[in-house]
């Protein structure tokens, strides 16, 4: 049953938004109370709405200044992957009404939010095999494994009170990709992912290879016999990640980020209740061939950034981080391993196809979330807002 109450908004502690998350099947690691201690630069609230004195929805607030004189206080507000509720207790209007007085009130002039549901899903071998036969534009002409139809109903529900939709594009654009590649995962008993070793882990481990692509499996199995040590490091070790991250960076042509952040992360998400953080390293004798950061918090475990060196090609050790990183999701009873953006598009030869390709070859499926959608609380200051951003992009 769905309550159409207005519910009172209202700033609360860091302690009351762990709680809160710790009882989500799932809940973001950007949505984690801890994470602004990666963004210097953003203020943060954690926000909770009310039913009476209950507390039925959450959601980290970040508000970004905008860099234009005059302008002073004003601020864009951003909730990624949130707020957290349950659609079947509360409909979203319930949760709208109040947002966009609050905000306004602590200097908004647009909100963007990404609410954490996924509109449907796609096989990762349809995904594979549209791509190599070329006859689709986009993912979504493909037919969905799942289809989620309440989040269908909260689209309708932002249309109608003048929330601005994210377009449909081939190109990653600014924020969380709303294209999502997640491998889903065997489901273990808490006895039975304690011990890599027991019949039922490794049988679970053997049900996430056959998901992959013949060659994506033989590589992965070869990394496990290419005398790979593989380790987990803390944060006197991110200087190594650092050195292979800026070689990465260097060599694939894109603006890294500085080591101070990935420490950041590294401290808050480990001193965080909910979550857990780990900088994973692939050596050969004592040469470091490949590293990642992992992330895992409540369903889910994330591949969220990874740095390799050519040499040793042949041992695959990037792999050997891919298989412990669904090991370490197993362990933690994640119903899905996550590795991040791909394009919605089905075109071979767009530059984005590869990472597609590469991610559904790993036996990952294609989830749509809603994306991110704005509301301009002040249309001009909003409009100008995204004349900027798309100058700098």
């Amino acid at each position: 049953m769905t309550h159409h109450k207005t519910l009172r908004i209202q700033e609360i502690s860091v302690e009351q938004h762990h709680d809160f998350i710790a009882e989500q099947a799932r809940a973001s690691f950007l949505q984690n109370p801890v994470w602004p201690q990666t963004k210097p630069a953003w203020r943060s609230q954690s926000l909770g709405w009310f039913d009476d004195d209950e507390l039925v929805a959450v959601s980290l607030v970040l508000y970004r200044p905008i860099p234009v004189p005059g302008l002073r206080g004003r601020s864009l507000a951003y909730l990624a992957d949130g707020p957290l509720f349950d659609p079947d207790l509360y409909e979203l209007d319930t949760l709208l009404e109040p947002l966009v007085p609050y905000t306004r009130s602590q200097g908004a002039f647009m909100i963007r939010m990404g609410l954490p549901f996924v509109l449907r899903r796609w096989d990762a071998d349809d995904v594979r095999k549209a791509l190599s036969a070329g006859e689709h534009g986009m993912i979504p002409e493909l037919q969905p494994v799942e289809t989620n139809n309440a989040a269908w109903t909260m689209e309708d529900t932002l249309v109608r009170h003048g929330w601005e939709k994210p377009e449909l594009s081939e190109d990653f654009v600014a924020g969380q990709a709303q294209f999502q590649a997640r491998i889903p995962l065997p489901q273990l008993t808490p006895e039975r992912r304690a011990n890599r070793d027991s019949p039922e882990f490794e049988q679970a481990v053997e049900e996430v290879l056959k998901r992959m692509d013949s060659t994506s499996r033989r590589q992965t199995r070869k990394s496990t016999r290419s005398e790979l040590t593989v380790t987990s490091g803390g944060l006197a070790d991110v200087a190594a990640w650092q050195a292979l991250y800026e070689e990465t960076a260097e060599r694939d042509d894109f603006i890294g980020r500085p080591q101070s952040y990935f420490e950041s992360m590294l401290k808050a998400l480990n001193d965080s209740p909910t979550a857990q953080c780990k900088v994973l390293f692939a050596h050969y004798e004592d040469q470091l061939l490949a590293s990642a950061i992992y992330v895992q918090q409540q369903d889910t475990g994330w591949y969220v950034y990874g740095a390799s060196t050519r040499a040793e090609s042949k041992r695959y050790a990037p792999r050997a981080l891919q298989l412990e990183q669904i090991k370490l999701s197993l362990e933690a009873g994640a119903a899905w391993y996550d590795l991040g953006g791909v394009s919605a598009t089905l075109n071979k030869e767009h530059e984005l196809a590869g990472l597609t390709r590469f991610k559904t070859t790993m036996g990952a499926d294609v989830v749509q979330t809603m994306g991110e959608w704005d509301y301009p609380i002040n249309k001009l200051l909003a409009r100008a807002f995204n004349m900027y951003l798309a100058r700098r992009g």
